[in-house]
């Protein structure tokens, strides 16, 4: 048996109303999903399902420290993430497209896996922008090895060098 199998929801013999289902997204979790943006974390998920009569309402709430690779400096580091998330599941024989926050399931189907919906808010919840946090003293706490061989080729403004741009003019003249 899958361990996403934990993840199913079954929401056939539910009263109406709010029902809270408590999860945790962790190394074996990860595992699951290969080649995505997330191998490792410990992330806390509550699931909030308020069951209707025509229709059910997900809440995601993703809190947790998620391992990355830093955007700069290429080393992995522990991002913190949070995030609140909404999903309409409705009941239907055939899917009909109404955006990204609806599924339609079918009107036979007795539960719902919740997991990749998880595997994807936590990936949302990851900022674009991947750098580590900065120390107390508002210092980077990049590897200081790469950070220096980064300043060794950064071009700032009036110190461009003009032999560079020569030689790639003859490549395009080249052409």
């Amino acid at each position: 048996m899958s361990i996403l199998s934990y993840y199913n929801i079954a929401f056939k013999g539910l009263s109406q109303g709010k029902h809270i289902f408590d999860y945790e997204a962790d190394k074996k979790f990860f595992a699951e999903f290969e080649g995505g943006i997330v191998d490792e974390g410990k992330v806390s998920v509550r699931v909030t399902l308020e069951k209707q009569s025509s229709l059910m309402i997900f809440w995601f709430e993703v809190q947790g420290t998620v391992q990355v690779q830093c955007d700069r400096c290429l080393e992995m580091y522990n991002q913190p993430i949070k995030s609140k998330d909404r999903i309409f599941v409705k009941f239907g024989e055939k899917e009909f497209v109404e955006g990204d926050d609806v599924i339609w399931v079918s009107t036979n189907d007795y539960q719902l896996n919740v997991a990749q919906l998880i595997y994807e808010f936590i990936g949302l919840a990851i900022p674009i922008k991947k750098i580590h946090p900065e120390d107390e003293n508002g210092n980077s706490t990049c590897d200081p090895e790469m950070i220096g061989k980064l300043e060794k080729y950064i071009v700032r403004e009036g110190n461009e060098n003009p032999s560079v741009w020569n030689d790639l003019k003859r490549l395009l003249d080249n052409e």
